[in-house]
């Protein structure tokens, strides 16, 4: 009786032992299987979850824009004031609802070609008016003149159309002629060819961007959907230095098994450069965990407080030897109009570049950019992406709407919001393709574990408990 009892304690405590090697030999071979089976999913190739998913995103996007409303415009003409602006918003399109086009994939140096189709579908429900609604704003033509045309002569006769024109240094636009493009009167004067029509996103529709060129991660993981080159260049030919180089991917996802330490690169057509994100937080998603990565201010400070910006630092910068921050001139990427780029309302920009206007209150969270990246595959699955557009104009002394000015100032015009969020049915395929699996195999693992060694702690203390009696 006392052996069958030890022999089954004995047995129990061997299959104890059983499971919890079992459990544990389960981890490193369960993560195996995960990262093979991630590594398999997440290249762009026909069949995977990921090709299926860059080509057409299952994401709603967005692009959210806020207008500025000049309150001011003659007191500024005549005073030299400062700018009183009202933001008016949001007016919503939609975005990036058209599939890449002319993929061409490359076995050899295992990459992906592509372009990436704009178009942009105006969404009344999500809008708090009608594309004709109106505003007062910048004359882009007019403010650009002088630094297009710096010759004095020039000037002149340029002058004489804008007043021919009945042309300010404002002007009455709607929402669409002002994203889209417009006529442009002045311009309609000039004697030999130049563009006549205007706006600040104009062309967009029935445009391409690219083509870019991406890594498919078929030799290497860890390069995956990184740009290689963007309409056939390695580099910009914007900026100096390492600042025109083409870094990360473009934001839709990166290299999977994203760690907390991981600094994103992603390049951004939008602001003609290369920028970085960092982590910040972990954030539940619709069930899925992920990792907040944010903008930090530092990438957009000036050369003395990170020196890694010097190559950013322009001649045409309205800085005084670069001490300014927070704004960008990308005119070299705009045919070179006097265009600046900001984060909304100036957040992160230094006090000089909010001291020409007024009614502008930045926000740390509303005017962020973040992305919201599932650390396993490395898919960005929500995402913030926000914006300002800004005019720079200067005291122009023969051109009469821009003669009486005192100071330079860079003029708001909108900002935008582009946001994407994983819908609800694609996150349940996600939670059921990727997460709930890898949770499942976790739990296993646990609980193979813990009742393995429960088990073998218990029937051991029974066994040598049992022991002791007969002994005794």
């Amino acid at each position: 009786m006392g052996c069958d009892r030890n022999c089954g304690l004995i047995a129990g405590a061997v299959i104890g032992a059983i499971l919890a090697v079992f459990g544990g030999i389960l981890m490193p071979v369960g993560d195996m299987l995960i990262e093979k089976t991630i590594k398999k999913e997440v290249v762009l190739e026909e069949g995977t979850i990921a090709f299926k998913n860059w080509v057409k995103t299952g994401t709603e996007v967005y692009r959210q824009f806020w207008i500025f409303d000049v309150q001011n415009p003659q007191e500024v003409i005549v005073n030299s004031s400062n700018i009183k602006v009202k933001q008016r918003g949001p007016y919503t399109y939609r975005v990036r609802y058209l599939a890449k086009e002319n993929i061409t994939h490359d076995p050899e140096d295992h990459t992906v070609s592509f372009v990436q189709p704009n178009g942009a579908i105006f969404e009344p429900s999500l809008s708090v008016g009608t594309e004709d609604d109106t505003f007062t704003v910048i004359n882009l033509a007019v403010a650009a003149a002088p630094h297009l045309y710096p010759n004095a002569f020039v000037q002149v006769v340029l002058n004489s159309l804008i007043k021919k024109s009945k042309s300010s240094m404002f002007q009455t636009r709607t929402v669409k002629e002002l994203l889209w493009g417009y006529k442009d009167p002045f311009l309609s004067l000039v004697p030999y060819p130049v563009p006549t029509t205007v706006g600040v996103f104009y062309p967009y529709n029935n445009t391409v961007d690219g083509v870019y060129k991406v890594f498919s991660g078929k030799d290497n993981i860890s390069k995956v959907a990184i740009i290689d080159t963007y309409k056939g260049k390695k580099n910009l030919t914007y900026w100096t230095s390492y600042c025109d180089m083409i870094n990360g991917t473009d934001a839709a996802s990166f290299p999977p098994f994203v760690e907390k330490t991981r600094i994103l690169q992603f390049f951004s057509s939008d602001i003609c450069r290369s920028i970085y994100a960092v982590f910040e937080s972990e954030v539940n998603l619709k069930g899925i965990p992920v990792y907040r990565f944010v903008l930090p201010s530092k990438a957009f400070a000036s050369p003395l407080q990170n020196p890694d910006n010097h190559c950013f630092c322009t001649e045409e910068i309205i800085s005084k030897n670069c001490t300014s921050y927070g704004v960008l001139y990308i005119g070299k990427c705009k045919e070179g109009k006097p265009v600046y780029i900001s984060l909304p309302h100036f957040l992160h920009a230094s006090p000089d570049i909010l001291e020409t206007t007024e009614g502008l209150n930045p926000n740390e969270e509303e005017h962020r950019t973040y992305l919201d990246v599932e650390p396993i595959t490395g898919f960005t699955l929500q995402f913030a992406k926000r914006l300002q557009v800004n005019i720079l104009v200067k005291p122009a002394k023969k051109i009469e709407t821009l003669k009486g000015l005192k100071k330079n100032y860079i003029v708001p015009v909108l900002w935008l919001n582009e946001t994407g969020t994983i819908g609800d049915e694609r996150a349940e395929m996600f939670r059921n393709k990727v997460t709930g699996k890898i949770n499942l195999l976790g739990l296993v693992e646990i609980i193979l574990l813990s009742v393995g060694v429960l088990m073998f702690v218990a029937f051991m203390i029974s066994y040598c408990v049992c022991r002791s009696k007969q002994v005794k």
